[in-house]
């Protein structure tokens, strides 16, 4: 006689990038154990790989492509899913700032960390009077490939292949040129023709984009001074 089958409860969110309503359920436990095993190794890649494989499972609604989708949506996510599979409340251990040193363990309501939008983001960028250039959200598969990461640890030209991986397309009145019939050394190219000034235009654009992001507030039990840190990306909820 088999074995019965455990239900699993699914759940819906609106993935911020689109606003467009999507179901999941929370990871299993056969899933929680490949993302230890991947944390274990602190290999960025195998985490992000592994988040995605997570991501592909628990999401229930067809049509989503986990490649595509911008890496703050990804983040959002699996922020999600992993609250409605092991519970809401997270516990991080955070540096205190005001001595450097003093590690205070802080709980977070996963319920509470949103998407941060600035109104100042704007993906069309204008270069000159006639040309305007476009930019599409980085994937978690770019972000992997281009060891890209908030910190700034990126080389020069790590960061123009993320950037040039980020340009939808080129148009002016006449003509449109699509990223995907350039090359990536066509795209370098192009940029490396910029102008400060309006490269500027595109750092501002990864600068200001979404980004999931919470203020936490903790009293030093050391030196009894509140302490006020902002926690951005998935994995300051994980350190």
């Amino acid at each position: 006689m088999p074995l019965p089958t455990i239900a699993t409860p699914t759940y819906e969110l609106e993935l911020p990038s689109t606003g467009k309503k999507i179901k999941y359920r929370p990871f299993l436990v056969k899933e929680e154990k490949l993302l230890l095993l991947a944390l274990e190794t602190e290999n960025a890649k195998d985490i992000s790989n592994a988040i995605k494989t997570v991501l592909k499972n628990c999401i229930q609604s067809r049509g989503v492509k986990v490649e595509t989708l911008p890496t703050f949506d990804i983040e959002y996510l699996f922020l999600n899913i992993r609250g409605k599979s092991v519970g809401e409340i997270l516990e991080v251990s955070l540096i205190s700032p005001d001595d450097g040193e003093t590690a205070v363990p802080v709980e977070i309501n996963l319920d509470d960390i949103k998407i941060q939008k600035d109104e100042k983001h704007n993906k069309t960028i204008k270069l000159d009077d006639n040309l305007v250039l476009e930019m599409t959200y980085p994937s978690l598969d770019q972000f992997v490939k281009n060891n890209f990461d908030f910190d700034g640890n990126m080389d020069m030209d790590q960061s123009f292949e993320l950037i040039a991986s980020c340009v939808n397309k080129i148009y002016n009145e006449d003509e449109v040129w699509a990223a995907a019939d350039c090359t990536k050394k066509e795209l370098v190219g192009f940029l490396e023709q910029m102008s400060s000034m309006q490269f500027k235009q595109i750092e501002t654009f990864f600068d200001t984009m979404p980004k999931l992001s919470h203020t936490v507030t903790f009293v030093n039990p050391k030196t009894k001074k509140e302490n006020t840190v902002v926690l951005e990306g998935l994995a300051s909820f994980f350190e």
